[in-house]
């Protein structure tokens, strides 16, 4: 039983340390036979100097009624559709009721993390009554936030 495992383990070691092209990213080590890896390292493409992303509509502290128009503007950079691997350049996302998630990872996609990768600046959103909070977050043509991170400030909102 124990040959078997070695068996098993010595083919899976061997094709987690071929892909491990970048030494300085990635670690794998094996000891006291434990597996031991950490996370490659996302990169992160350069966010634009001066770049400023923020709501043209509705203003901090709206009263509003559902469904609410939300438009977005960005200042010193091009909005272009996911999958665009153009510098310089990213698409809108807008967080509702959530904080910013983690910038070295893809930017997730629920209810509470909209993605707009076909490039648009605008939308209409069903929010229930009560307050809610809208923030917006450019990431890359992989959904990945620039490095410095591009977000708007956090505005909150009353639906009635």
């Amino acid at each position: 039983m124990i040959n078997r495992n070695y068996i098993l383990l010595i083919p899976l070691l061997t094709m987690i340390a071929s892909c491990n092209q970048n030494k300085e990213n990635n670690q794998v080590a094996v000891e006291n036979n434990e597996f031991v890896a950490s996370a490659p390292k996302i990169q992160r493409n350069v966010a634009p100097e001066n770049a400023v992303v923020y709501f043209i509509t509705p203003s901090p502290n709206a009263v509003v009624s559902s469904p609410v128009k939300v438009e977005f503007g960005v200042t010193a950079m091009e909005i272009v559709p996911s999958g665009q691997n153009t510098p310089l350049t990213g698409h809108h996302h807008i967080i509702i009721d959530a904080d910013l998630p983690d910038m070295n990872f893809p930017i997730p996609a629920d209810e509470n993390y909209i993605h707009f990768g076909d490039g648009s600046s605008e939308t209409t959103l069903n929010l229930d009554k009560g307050d809610h909070t809208l923030q917006l977050l450019i990431g890359d043509y992989l959904h990945i936030p620039h490095n410095p991170p591009m977000y708007s400030d956090k505005i909150t909102i009353t639906v009635e």
